[in-house]
């Protein structure tokens, strides 16, 4: 299963650089949100990836406290960690201010990873009881 959790990262990671490379390409709505839902998304099977044994119930809540605690730090502004938010590295993982809105945003991309894992569970669980 991390192999799985890998690649899904790696997708994750390249559709959202792209949706910041491209994002006057995409529709008005997903521009300005695909980025947050994405890194969200990452952080999730970042989660599954680390703790595959674990329930998913305990990546959805380590991904919440993960990415709302994210958020909620954006609150603290200091001179030592706007230097490292102001790296590219350090604005794409820690952001630079907060929004209430991209608590909805991490919301649906843990929502969003969350069903996509448990169908591809379901769907190889499926495969693999019928191979056998």
């Amino acid at each position: 299963m991390r192999i799985i959790y890998l690649i899904a990262i790696a997708i994750t990671i390249s559709l959202g650089l792209a949706s910041r490379n491209w994002s006057t390409l995409l529709p008005s709505f997903v521009a300005p949100n695909a980025g947050d839902i994405l890194w969200a998304m990452m952080v999730y099977f970042g989660f599954r990836l680390l703790l595959v044994r674990k329930s998913v119930l305990t990546a959805i809540l380590l991904s919440f406290l993960f990415s709302f605690g994210i958020e909620f730090s954006q609150l603290y502004q200091e001179d030592w960690i706007n230097q490292i938010r102001g790296t590219t590295l350090g604005a794409l993982i820690l952001g630079k201010g907060f929004l209430k809105e991209d608590l909805v945003r991490y919301s649906a991309g843990i929502i969003i990873a969350t069903i996509l894992d448990t169908a591809t569970i379901k769907f190889t669980l499926r495969s693999y009881m019928e191979n056998r």
